[in-house]
């Protein structure tokens, strides 16, 4: 074997191991492969050799492997100015007798220089290390060091004066995270949102939705379900977000990581059963392709078949991704990445409010149909690459382009609760239907140049670059107008079965009554400088310049008659920040931004609405101490020209202002070897300072609670047995902006418990979750803009599962 394969064969055996913090995924957005840095500040003291290498290694995100009787009594001198990791490795090792290797792109080796032997005995001799130590990111942590979200950059989060908080891999295994909007449990302030018919991942962060709108690789993704299989890691960053990333609702962004190709081999094969009739079937699979060691792939997929506590609400997808990665040199890479998934399954509108809360209903009861049906098929593909010019200098860009087709069969309710025939109030539903074809495409590129210098004592990490991105959208449906259908339905004494599908399907064919088509597109310019001084003080600056238009047009008759009307839109975005860091484990930071959010489109007289804007004045502290990690925020944020529907005529209208400022605390990490935690409060003061509503204005934003909290925690029992154990609480909520409706509060009672075997080379790991182990009644969110849609959070479930690793 040669020593690629010698250390591989070192970490499956593992034996008598005494610190394994590994993760093969170093070629994943924010994190260099090994020996890749640019040059970075170093100040160290004299000190033992295992500190200065742990110091190193956080400094260059690159693993670092060595044996702990290598280093064991060994002192490194004092190291000080600006080194790239090569440089910095060379000085401490020298002295020492010692040396390192790169090995393959994922890991950095210290040995011993005896060149009394011979390599093939060098080699040998990793066969038989005792203990070993793997500096870098733990696969199994709670914690992670370093995040690109925020500054595009490879900046540590301790130097990054915003607010970003990562969801690592470990934690969503834990939880068995499948939804996306599972994640929000793990970070303050987040929240899962509400999507019309529930078939969006929906965001809510710092009080403001973030309209269906989620990231993937830095790219911007039009609302549809995420899949969660292929996922590294999801980083939110809080606050405004337009310097970087465009047109984005201020609260903040929620960005997918995904996994990368791996150099090396991996194989894992889940199956997942649950209640409700639920099964899931996940692989995931990556190496080098054989022959090719510059080529390497993976291939993830998901399949899911679920029924659900509500009635005829069934789901049936399937979800495939490969990727390639080329690494045609140390400088250069390439890769390629897609995504499919057709989806057959229904929508879900939830149940009514009746008074001042949800209807007291059965939370099973469904008001719309069996026969209802929703078929899509979405594409992604996409493509990035980059070449580092030396150290100092890279450039990096992509390209993504989206697609998806739906196929509906729904049967809707918007139009309010009446008496019924005696003349008892809130009873009878009314109902519409929205059948037909809609498709939604979106493209995106970006181009990024990095560079590295130093003027005057200051160091300058700069960012320039440059994104475009275009959406479009058509539907072609039959609404019937939403007017009723002849088939009310009672909600205390519900009778189904009246809606004729096939009529429907027929009238489809030949007249949509409802074509739509929307375009939206953006040019984006910017800049940004990130200056270290005396080691310890961090100034950000940068702003970026958009040239935005929004066009969308309606017909009763047909596409080609919905002309579209443009609106332009132009502005400058700032962003100025600054982190003091007086000890590796503290940092103090502030920063203000602003940005331009989405476009309102036009009045219903014609008339373009003006643009949403929002700034922020944010400040903070951040800890990171032996693994644990933890940030407490406050915040201010304001944002105009907020559009909303006015419940009582349904048409869209300037509500006014809103404001949301809080205080937001994350902690996470591994507090002992053998316990994990996430913990998370949130106290956000979201409120219409301005509103066209009446009795709006000074109201509470709908569904944002006063007071959030979560905590999650796994204690390792054995090194084969774990468990775990968490809750999540939210107060109550305003249910719409006039305040006529609340969301009660809940607390929602969670546990795991995990047993791995090894088989051979084989892990076999027994996982089972309980959820809501109180089976409590709760919503999670709702329509803000009708009292008819509030979807009700599943009751006690249990999902199990078995895991194959190889």
């Amino acid at each position: 074997m040669n020593l690629s394969a010698k250390l591989n064969h070192a970490f499956v055996k593992r034996k008598s191991v005494n610190r394994i913090l590994f993760a093969l995924m170093l070629g994943s957005s924010g994190v260099l492969q090994a020996g890749e840095a640019g040059s970075f500040k170093v100040n160290l003291p004299a000190q033992s050799l295992a500190n200065t290498l742990k110091s190193l290694s956080q400094s260059s995100d690159t693993q670092l492997l060595y044996a702990d009787n290598v280093v064991k009594g060994l002192k490194s001198k004092p190291l000080q100015g600006d080194y790239t990791l090569k440089q910095a490795l060379s000085e401490v090792l020298a002295d020492n007798g010692l040396a390192y290797e790169k090995v393959g792109n994922s890991l950095i080796t210290v040995k011993k220089v005896d060149t009394s032997i011979s390599k093939a005995a060098a080699s040998a001799d990793v066969q038989n290390l005792s203990t070993i130590t793997v500096i870098g990111d733990n696969p199994d942590s709670y914690s992670v060091g370093s995040a690109s979200t925020a500054t595009k950059t490879d900046t540590p989060i301790m130097e990054t004066p915003v607010s970003i908080q990562v969801v690592p891999r470990a934690v969503m295994d834990d939880q068995q995270v499948i939804r996306l909007e599972d994640i929000s449990r793990n970070v303050s302030g987040v929240l899962p949102g509400s999507s019309d018919g529930n078939f969006y991942d929906a965001f809510i962060v710092r009080g403001f939705d973030l309209n269906n709108n989620v990231y993937r690789n830095g790219f911007r993704i039009p609302a549809w379900q995420n899949e969660t299989a292929h996922l590294e890691n999801v980083e939110v960053l809080k606050g405004a977000a337009a310097m970087l990333y465009g047109r984005i609702d201020p609260g903040g962004m929620v960005n997918m990581v995904t996994k990368k190709p791996l150099d090396t081999p991996y194989y894992s094969l889940q199956q997942q059963i649950g209640s409700y009739d639920y099964y899931r079937t996940t692989l995931d699979a990556t190496g080098p392709v054989p022959g090719v060691d510059s080529l390497l792939y993976r291939f993830n997929l998901a399949y899911q078949n679920k029924e659900s506590f509500r009635d005829f609400i069934e789901s049936e997808y399937i979800f495939v991704s490969p990727s390639l990665t080329w690494n045609l040199s140390e400088d250069t890479q390439f890769n390629v990445n897609m995504e499919y998934r057709h989806d057959n399954s229904s929508d879900d509108y939830g149940i009514p409010a009746v008074g001042n809360r949800p209807a007291s209903v059965p939370i099973s009861r469904n008001f719309g149909e069996s026969e209802t049906n929703q078929e899509s098929d979405a594409w992604m593909v996409e493509f990035t690459g980059s070449h580092a010019f030396n150290d100092d200098w890279k450039i990096k860009g992509g390209v993504n382009a989206t697609s998806i087709d739906y196929l509906w069969e729904d049967v809707d309710y918007s139009d309010g609760l009446f008496p019924d025939s005696s003349g008892n109030p809130d009873r009878i539903l009314e109902r519409g239907v929205w059948f037909g074809p809609s498709n939604r495409e979106s493209q995106g590129v970006h181009l990024d140049l990095t560079g590295h210098f130093n003027t005057f004592g200051m160091e300058h990490s700069i960012l320039i670059g440059g994104d475009y991105y275009a959406f479009q959208s058509e539907f072609e449906i039959f609404t019937n107008g939403f007017a009723p259908i002849g088939c009310p339905i009672d909600i205390l004494n519900p009778s189904y079965g009246c809606v004729d599908f096939n009529n429907i399907r027929n009238l489809t064919q030949t007249a949509p009554d409802w074509n739509s088509r929307s375009e939206e597109q953006w040019f984006g310019f910017y800049f940004q400088d990130q200056i270290t001084l005396w080691d310890s003080l961090h100034i950000l600056g940068g702003g970026r310049y958009d040239w935005a238009s929004s066009a969308s047009g309606f017909s009763d008759t047909s596409l080609a008659d919905a002309n579209l009307t443009k609106i332009r839109n132009e502005r400058f975005s700032p962003r100025v920040g600054v982190l003091y860091q007086p000890w590796e484990w503290l940092s103090i930071y502030a920063n203000y931004t602003e940005s331009l959010g989405s476009a309102n489109g036009l009045s219903e007289d014609g008339q373009p609405f003006a643009p949403q804007i929002a700034s922020q004045y944010e400040t903070g502290i951040k800890f990171d101490w032996e693994g644990i990690s933890s940030s407490l925020a406050f915040y201010h944020l304001t944002k105009d020209n907020i559009l909303g529907t006015d419940p009582e005529t349904g048409l869209s209208t300037l509500i006014g202002e809103q404001r949301s400022q809080g205080i937001e605390f994350d902690i996470s990490g591994n507090i002992t070897e053998q316990l994990s935690m996430v913990a998370t409060y949130a106290f956000t003061d979201a409120r219409f300072t301005k509103s066209s509503f009446s009795g709006a204005e000074g109201a509470r934003v709908p569904s944002v609670p006063e007071h959030q909290g979560s905590i999650w925690a796994k204690y390792k029992v054995t090194e084969q047995f774990s468990i775990g154990t968490g809750a999540i609480m939210v107060s109550q909520r305003e249910g719409d902006p006039r305040a006529s409706f609340q969301l009660p509060g809940y607390v929602r009672w969670d546990a795991m418990a995990a047993y791995k075997i090894k088989i051979g080379e084989t892990n076999l790991t027994a996982q089972v979750n309980v959820n809501n182990i109180l089976d409590k009644t709760y919503y999670e969110s709702g329509q803000t803009w009708t009292r008819l849609r509030i979807p009700a959070g599943e009751p006690l479930s249990v999902l199990g599962s078995l895991r194959l690793e190889f």
